[in-house]
């Protein structure tokens, strides 16, 4: 809809036509959506905040891992702070240069310095170094004590008193692959890994999605042949069959199987995630072995609107099913999952903001009975190279919001690029 002469959007405008301090307060829930550099919602936001005398930010996720997480978040919020630190927009109005002066006073940044000998010279060899700037997981104490201790109230639901919230348990289950799919992965991961090296040594990074993707998504969706082609060429890079047939359930399927078993007869509904939604489809896969033993399955689909998922679940429950199957990324904010107090990823994904929203969906006021989330990851596999990743991220997370897991020095805790690029490094080594 639009406002005004010229059917403006709302946030332009508030901009071109309120004076500052029009609004008392603005409340901006989800607040960890407004984070990325050039996203509409997140400009909106700060237009909004611009215009608003107090700005309440409401999140569960205050950060990814990362300190640009915040820097954002924070300049919308609070330009004020962030000009009297230093942090202003180029002459040209960009705001990238004072990202990276913050990323370099309060996150970490890792400057990787390459040097190769050539001898194009004319008349004499030369040496040629490049530097590159990559950023890492981590956030200073001295941004925390700056930049989120004076403007934060850090509130636990189990700091309200009266438990409120039931027990929370999270849980990690090794699957072990039968003996033909383990031989079949081995022998897929050393064609790609190998593949993977001649291309890194020729600087080609195009591979490394590839082959990223294959190796986590492969052992679960190896009931269908996996043809892999390199993105440029075209050319075969491998070729695996088809291990099992439509209805052979495979280990980990068998081990959800289990899982559901277990939480039937103790009267609690489970919900599951799954990452392959798309291409790599495993839902239905995952529904017609569920009813096959004897489960009420539903699949939640992103053909059904936003809007409607709330009713169209609860639809599902009248219906009377035990397993309610979606890919996380449908269910990360905005929906109150208390029917279902078992919760399955059979894959955990990249994005930490996601994982630990979905964890949650149905940890929340009003719910009586214990919830138990369960991941499962292959054995041996990179499923579970990619689960202790996603854990040392969650760490400096969670080190950020006020939460010290181990020790104090996590939240500088700077193992790591990106889940993906920490996955590749350990593939290649």
């Amino acid at each position: 809809f639009g406002f005004g002469e010229g059917g403006y959007q709302p946030s332009e405008y508030v901009k071109r036509y309120l004076p500052q301090g029009t609004f008392d307060l603005l409340i901006a829930d989800e607040a960890h959506e407004y984070k990325n550099a050039g996203s509409a919602q997140g400009q909106a936001m700060g237009v909004l905040a611009s215009k608003a005398r107090k700005t309440l930010l409401l999140t569960g996720t205050l950060m990814g891992g990362y300190g640009d997480d915040l820097f954002y978040l924070l300049f919308r919020a609070l330009p004020g702070r962030m000009i009297e630190d230093g942090y202003r927009p180029s002459k040209q109005g960009s705001l990238t240069p004072a990202a990276m002066a913050f990323m370099r006073d309060h996150g970490v940044l890792k400057d990787i310095y390459s040097e190769s000998n050539g001898s194009a010279h004319k008349t004499a060899k030369g040496s040629k170094i490049t530097v590159r700037t990559v950023k890492a997981p981590g956030f200073g104490p001295k941004g925390v004590l700056r930049c989120v201790l004076p403007f934060t109230v850090f509130l636990k639901l189990k700091d309200i008193g009266g438990n409120v919230l039931p027990p929370y348990d999270e849980e990690f289950r090794e699957v072990a692959m039968d003996a033909e799919q383990a031989q079949a992965y081995g022998r897929l991961a050393g064609q790609l890994t190998a593949e993977l090296k001649q291309a890194l040594a020729r600087r080609d990074t195009t591979l490394l999605g590839v082959v990223l993707n294959v190796l986590l998504a492969w052992p679960d969706t190896c009931f269908r042949s996996e043809t892999v082609k390199h993105p440029r060429t075209r050319n075969l890079l491998a070729f695996t069959p088809s291990l099992f047939t439509d209805l052979e359930v495979m280990p980990k399927e068998r081990e959800l199987i289990d899982i559901c078993r277990e939480e039937k007869a103790a009267g609690r509904k489970v919900l599951v995630y799954s990452v392959y939604t798309g291409t790599r489809d495993t839902t239905s896969r995952l529904k017609v072995l569920l009813e096959q033993e004897g489960f009420k399955v539903a699949v939640l689909r992103a053909s059904v609107d936003a809007s409607r998922r709330e009713d169209w679940i609860a639809e599902q429950l009248d219906r009377g099913i035990d397993v309610l199957i979606t890919n996380p990324e449908l269910v990360k904010t905005g929906l109150d999952l208390l029917e279902f107090p078992t919760i399955v990823f059979m894959q955990s994904g990249y994005n930490v903001y996601s994982l630990q929203q979905a964890a949650r969906r149905s940890w929340r006021i009003g719910q009586k009975q214990p919830v138990r989330v369960i991941y499962l990851g292959y054995a041996a596999t990179s499923q579970m190279t990619c689960l202790g990743l996603m854990a040392k991220k969650i760490t400096v997370s969670q080190s950020t919001s006020g939460d010290v897991p181990e020790s104090g020095l996590d939240v500088l805790n700077q193992d790591g690029d990106s889940v993906e690029v920490a996955l590749a490094r350990q593939l290649v080594h």
